[in-house]
């Protein structure tokens, strides 16, 4: 169970403010949900950059290294994180390594998830059940290389 007696915001990726997206770069918004005592208590959607804010740009490629790690990926990732500065929690249906490396290192707590209703997914992780499909994904990759 996920300690939850204190006030926190989760933020989870959405295209609609309801289901969760299964792709980090594009979703448009965060739903985020304020946590009471382990109960939702409010919802608010915010609006959440992404591939459709960077279209300008282009996507500048990796230059041999590995995608998402890149600086200008960094710059990207900092601007997307400005929105959720105040959540302890992020639910994605699916996102890069970099992305996910990012947000964990600004202490945000990342769960990858194959729940697609946000709520449901929000509940989940309140009871200590929303698996993190990133970390499965690597312990099964380490135990192969062993």
């Amino acid at each position: 169970m996920v300690e939850t007696n204190k006030k926190i915001k989760i933020a989870v990726v959405s295209d609609d403010g309801e289901t969760v997206s299964q792709h980090f770069g594009r979703a448009r918004y965060f739903a985020i949900f304020e946590i009471d005592d382990g109960k939702i208590t409010g919802k608010e959607i915010r609006n959440k950059v992404g591939h459709h804010t960077f279209a300008e740009q282009g996507h500048l490629g990796t230059s041999g290294g590995l995608h998402g790690y890149e600086p200008h990926s960094q710059d990207k990732h900092e601007t997307m994180a400005q929105s959720i500065e105040d959540c302890s929690v992020l639910i994605a249906g699916g996102m890069g390594y970099g992305a996910y490396e990012f947000f964990k290192s600004m202490g945000i707590n990342v769960i990858a998830t194959d729940v697609a209703d946000a709520e449901d997914a929000v509940k989940r992780y309140l009871r200590g059940e929303l698996r993190d499909l990133k970390v499965e994904a690597r312990l099964i990759s380490q135990k192969g290389k062993i």
